[in-house]
């Protein structure tokens, strides 16, 4: 007899060497993290170029606008996703972007441009939400830190593409710049959104999710197309595994998903999700352009000329990003969560300092230089170890039961915290200068490394569905940080 036959079915799951149709399943279930980082960026290229009258609040909003949307489509997404699964979710999502896409090209005034970029929230918030969970739900535990890393690398691209496209509708049209050109970076956005309203009806639904509905003939099907073919008996005997060891880790708590070591993981990754965003990097990333093209107003004629010059160089700090996504990918299943993430935070702190300075002292194309390596090494420093970490422990972390539920409520805080920020940057900034602002980030960044370093368990190789045993033990005052 075969001996994976008698073998817990997520088991062999877990075991597998991810195949091209894996990094292609991944890919596909991205796509939204490509529209999250688009979608989010391309105010950053417009904003110069809106013709609409926008007051303080509003112009926060414009730029934040999309960060409300996103609170309220993560915390409906869990439940949803949780009841009618990742599939079909994410499949609504696609069509969310596209129509959001497309009100916010064909607007005619600014409060409907404020809509539309609410409704893009909407469905930032829920892929937010969803699509690391789906991609922990059958990644090889070997290799779930890549495949799930897969998802922030796609929002630095879709950044970076954002900022390319600006460039070259602008270089192309630029006497159009305050006519066609702000509603073809928005509305270009319809286009990969379209493709993954048509591709991602062909995905398989997550095998995990449909165990625990009780579908087991369609467990069947959707573990031969990640390369696991298995009886249903053997799912079967799985399931009733699975449920043999929820009863014994609720314990006490009888029937309730909520357990002490699920809440304590939810605060985690909140407070993790909290810490990603109030430490700055979206300011550079939302508010480059808008921030850059008064450093280059003299060696421009005009001020279309400078927040031409402005995206450029945003373009650059992007095309940083994307590269540095890459090692985080690489090596976070080697080093893990907690170390690769409090390297991260460290660079950061570093590069504030270095970018404040700058600005403090500095003046000319020197002041120029040494901003921008200061910005381009913080970008980077939070690339590697703080952007992917988050998505990845919002994916993994929680019981399969209450996964959708759990990792929206982490993706609503992380959403409540960019918006809260990049609405009171322009106020923060005018009130203390940009220099001091940076100076607060590098000490949240500190802050940040202490609350990692104290509460946040290693969980690179483990089972998804042993990671809440660690919170569970830390709950309960037996087990500290691994």
């Amino acid at each position: 007899m075969n001996p994976t036959q008698n073998e817990n079915v997520l088991s062999q799951l877990d075991r597998r060497a991810p195949t091209t149709f894996y990094w292609s399943l991944t890919l596909l279930a991205t796509i939204g993290g490509f529209l999250f980082g688009y979608d989010t960026a391309n105010i950053g290229s417009a904003l110069n170029f809106i013709p609409y009258p926008l007051s303080g609040f509003a112009l926060g909003y414009l730029v934040a606008g999309a960060s409300v949307g996103a609170a309220v489509g993560a915390i409906l997404a869990g439940p949803l996703t949780d009841h009618f699964g990742r599939k079909s979710l994410l499949i609504v999502d696609a069509g969310i972007y596209m129509v959001g896409a497309l009100l916010s090209a064909f607007t005619w005034n600014s409060y409907v441009l404020l809509g539309a970029r609410t409704l893009i929230g909407l469905a930032i918030g829920a892929d937010s939400a969803i699509a690391t969970a789906y991609i922990s739900e059958y990644a090889p535990r070997e290799r779930r830190g890549a495949l799930a890393m897969l998802q922030q690398w796609m929002i630095t691209v879709g950044i970076l593409v954002s900022y390319l496209v600006a460039m070259v509708i602008l270089w192309s049209l630029p006497h159009h710049a305050r006519g066609a050109d702000w509603r073809l970076m928005f509305g270009l956005g319809a286009v990969p959104a379209f493709a993954g309203l048509v591709l991602r009806t062909r995905m398989p639904e997550s095998p995990r999710w449909l165990l625990g509905r009780g579908r087991y003939a369609d467990v069947k099907r959707a573990l031969a197309k990640l390369g696991v073919d298995v009886t249903i008996d053997q799912v079967e005997r799985t399931a009733a595994e699975i449920a043999a060891i929820e009863e014994q880790r609720k314990g006490r708590e009888g029937i309730s998903q909520w357990t002490p070591g699920v809440r304590r993981a939810v605060i985690v990754v909140s407070v993790f999700f909290i810490f990603q965003q109030i430490t700055g990097i979206n300011v550079p990333l939302y508010y480059g352009p808008h921030l850059l093209a008064p450093l280059f107003q003299s060696a421009h004629g005009s001020k279309v000329d400078a927040a031409i010059a402005g995206v450029e160089v945003t373009a650059i700090m992007s095309a940083v990003n994307v590269g540095a996504t890459y090692f985080g990918f690489k090596y976070i299943d080697r080093w893990g969560r907690r170390r690769i993430a409090m390297g991260g935070y460290t660079g950061m702190t570093i590069a504030m300092l270095v970018a404040a300075a700058g600005l403090t002292f500095l003046s000319g194309t020197t002041e120029i230089v040494v901003v921008m390596i200061g910005l381009d090494v913080f970008i980077a420093a939070f690339a590697i170890g703080v952007g992917g970490t988050g998505w990845l422990i919002q994916g993994e972390t929680f019981p399969t039961e209450v996964r959708g539920r759990a990792a929206s409520i982490g993706a609503t805080v992380d959403w409540l915290a960019n918006f809260a920020l990049i609405e009171v940057f322009p106020t923060w900034q005018t009130g203390i200068g940009l220099a001091w602002v940076l100076v607060c980030f590098a000490g949240l960044c500190v802050v940040a490394i202490v609350f990692v370093a104290k509460f946040l368990p290693e969980t690179k190789g483990l089972p998804v569905e042993e990671i809440v045993h660690l919170y569970e033990r830390q709950a309960r005052g037996t087990g500290g940080v691994m």
